[in-house]
């Protein structure tokens, strides 16, 4: 598993002493008071008998265990609690974690493993429901430490987080200090270049209760650089008396205080990062793509390419969430724009969401027996699903249908499947396909790494007279597509330049360019104090269908873009059409409508009725998803649908009457031309009758039932006789 730590229990440590020596159980209590372990402790134990020496008198594995935890028990007494590692690492097996029953996965030192095991299967012993470096405790304060822990083996409330704050201690018997996994939970909280944060999922089980869940284990970089340094933190604490040692068998008992032992590291790692590590120190994206070799050549646009230019370039691309083509296809669209590239590393933590690893799929296929290939990544980057997990071997035919993904409309077409956080391995073919799959055995072989990597997100910002801000978004992600997602991206990047080419523009302008979802709330998260001049947004994605365009509206449904939005588009487009939020389809714009941002950010689209039994559009999610030479002429009246909708809210302004009573029109020769606004004409009183100060433009036309321009054009000429004046309008607080 791609970062899984090695489980290191039962490791010699690096201070045994050569020999066949024993030990009784009184020899271990008394090197365990003479390190400081005293009745009442809490302590966290790692054992090693290669490293300690076999147990005076033991003739079976269970013997040696329980002179361990006698001695143990000696020492603490009846007011102390003892804590054991019982790994599993389920979640990383992609195996189901039973709480009850699930034995320690420690490794090939049986001895030691049994003593885990021991400690586990005790009368009253408590075990935390951690699916990777799950803890068992014996004693008073065991279920103050292991209940309820968060999703989390080494970060915040942890049981290793709840041992500092309870005053505990780490003691290690045979094994050197690095072997503790105490060790993790400083580099956690205090950040080490060489690890990042990784979510598994899988399933809990407790007594009859069971369920899904992820967790979060902080995993290494692949390269040995990045293995335990074996001596340096030992050795310093040691020389600065934060760790005592004892003589024990052939081996020796060391034990730390957690807090003074979590200072001391802190207080290394901060003068230098990669003092727990074997190092030398590295850039750690630089070494993953060394180990990973993921090359892609880079596209060169023509400067103000086309939109054509543009899709043909990209739309072939496997642009997963973290890959080297979505960076290459961004870097490609980045010289068409003044663009900034915000980069967010693999394992942080924006809001409740973590940057998922780099995905590079090297080469993935299915053949038959004789070698007789049926499908590839090679032919289509949808033949694997995206973030699949490594795969070589024959399978039944049972199991590859298991993982065998078709579209569920189209016969002929391969569809994209994707499992970012519930990690497996899959493939996708068509249905056509499937069901000549008749033979008893196939080999799949899918070469895949996940490596350290960074999500990237791409920023174009028009500066306008006000620092309010109208985000454009759309995602580029959606491997070997074009209407999703490549199509609204085209549509922003044009609105840009039309945006660039203005001599005034009254707000600022950002296209923000993301990975689904995840880089909206990495964005979100990092650029935090823009959101309060975030007035609106539009999310742009699947504009090259030849549907009517789709509005969904904000959260609340009445902001100001909402209204403004609406109106266009009712003008613009006869037989478009409106729904609620999340009432088309769900994308983005979730992300910012959220509780804690509240940005009225709509979606644009020409996707079908949820009530149409083809929704979103025949070829979502597949192969047919590719771009036509109709595709352009959309991409333009999208392109004009959404610059009309900025024009209105550019000119939308809150009406003050300088007037009172009915105006006397004959007096100021007011007369709005019949042909040029014919709504004005017929409605002149219904809207002067609506100017008092209280109500934009967008307000009257909606109460009216008039186009944006019909009130705008008759506020104008209002205006011009001094009877009117625009004031220009304010985000709500």
């Amino acid at each position: 598993m791609a970062g899984r730590s090695k489980p290191s229990e039962g490791r010699v440590s690096s201070r045994s002493r050569s020999g066949g020596g024993t030990f009784t159980r009184a020899e271990l209590a008394d090197g365990l008071r003479a390190v400081g372990i005293a009745p009442g402790d809490v302590v966290f134990t790692h054992v090693s008998l290669d490293g300690l020496g076999q147990p005076a008198g033991c003739k079976t594995s269970d013997d040696a265990a329980a002179l361990v935890l006698g001695a143990l028990r000696d020492v603490v007494g009846a007011r102390g609690t003892i804590l054991v590692p019982t790994y599993t690492f389920s979640f990383c097996r992609q195996q189901p974690f039973d709480v009850q029953r699930t034995p320690t996965q420690g490794g090939p030192w049986s001895p030691s493993a049994t003593i885990l095991e021991y400690v586990r299967r005790q009368s009253g012993a408590i075990r935390s429901r951690d699916p990777i470096h799950s803890v068992v405790g014996i004693g008073p304060r065991a279920a103050e430490l292991l209940h309820d822990v968060p999703p989390t083996c080494f970060g915040k409330g942890s049981v290793f987080d709840r041992l500092r704050r309870a005053g505990g201690k780490v003691c290690t018997l045979g094994l050197g200090l690095h072997e503790g996994t105490f060790l993790h939970h400083v580099e956690e909280t205090v950040g080490v270049p060489f690890r990042f944060k990784k979510m598994f999922s899988g399933t809990i089980r407790s007594g009859e209760a069971q369920g899904r869940t992820g967790w979060v284990y902080f995993v290494r970089l692949l390269d040995e650089r990045s293995e335990p340094n074996e001596h340096s933190i030992e050795k310093l604490a040691r020389s600065k008396g934060v760790c005592r040692a004892a003589p024990v068998g052939r081996g020796e008992v060391l034990a730390v205080e957690t807090q003074p032992y979590f200072d001391l590291i802190a207080g290394a790692i901060a003068r230098d990062p990669w003092v727990t590590a074997r190092g030398p120190a590295a850039d750690p994206v630089e070494l993953e793509a060394a180990r990973v070799c993921d090359k892609i050549p880079e596209i060169r646009l023509p400067r103000d390419a086309t939109a054509e230019q543009i899709v043909d370039a990209l739309w072939r691309l496997p642009r997963n969430i973290v890959s080297e083509a979505y960076d290459v296809a961004l870097r490609a669209l980045a010289t068409q724009l003044p663009m900034q590239i915000h980069e967010y590393p693999t394992g942080t933590e924006a809001w409740t969401w973590i940057v998922p690893e780099k995905w590079t799929c090297h080469e993935a296929y299915v053949e038959t027996m004789d070698g007789r290939r049926l499908f590839a990544y090679a032919d289509n980057p949808l033949h694997v699903v995206s973030y699949s997990l490594p795969f070589d071997g024959v399978v039944s035919r049972e199991t590859l249908l298991a993982h065998l993904y078709v579209h569920p409309i189209l016969r002929d077409a391969v569809p994209f499947q994707f499992k970012y956080y519930d990690r497996d391995w899959g493939m996708c073919c068509a249905a056509r396909q499937r069901e000549q799959l008749t033979d008893d055995q196939y080999r799949v072989v899918i070469r895949t790494d996940f490596s350290y990597g960074t999500l990237k997100v791409g920023e174009a910002v028009l500066p306008g007279e006000s620092p309010e801000t109208i985000v454009l978004c759309a995602h580029l992600c959606h491997p070997g597509m074009f209407n999703d997602d490549l199509s609204g991206v085209v549509v922003g990047l044009e609105v840009m330049r039309q945006l660039q080419r203005r001599a005034r523009r009254r707000y600022t302008y950002r296209l923000v360019i993301v990975p689904e979802t995840i880089g909206s709330v990495a964005y979100l998260a990092d650029q935090a104090a823009l959101i309060p001049h975030m007035k609106g947004g539009i999310f742009l994605e699947m504009l090259g269908l030849d549907n009517p365009h789709a509005l969904q509206l904000s959260f609340e449904g009445n902001a100001e873009i909402d209204e403004c939005c609406s109106l266009t588009l009712a003008r613009k487009d006869p037989y478009a059409w409106t729904a609620p939020f999340r009432g088309i389809i769900g994308n983005d714009e979730r992300q910012y409508n959220a509780p804690g941002v509240r940005v009225p950010m709509l979606s644009l689209s020409r996707v079908l009725r949820m009530s149409h039994p083809q929704w979103p559009y025949p070829e979502y999610h597949s192969s047919a998803d590719v771009p036509t030479p109709r595709s352009f002429d959309r991409l333009r009246e999208s392109r004009d649908l959404v610059l009309a909708m900025l024009d209105a809210l550019e000119d939308n302004a809150v009406l003050h009457n300088l007037y009172s009573g009915e105006v006397f029109c004959s007096r100021y020769g007011i007369q709005l031309d019949y042909w040029n606004n014919r709504q004005g004409y017929d409605s002149l009183f219904d809207i002067m009758y609506m100017i008092d100060g209280t109500r934009s433009i967008a307000q009257i036309a909606r109460t009216c039932d008039l186009g944006f321009e019909a009130v705008r054009d008759t506020a104008a000429e209002l205006a011009r006789h001094g009877l009117v004046r625009m004031e220009p309008t304010q985000r709500a607080p």
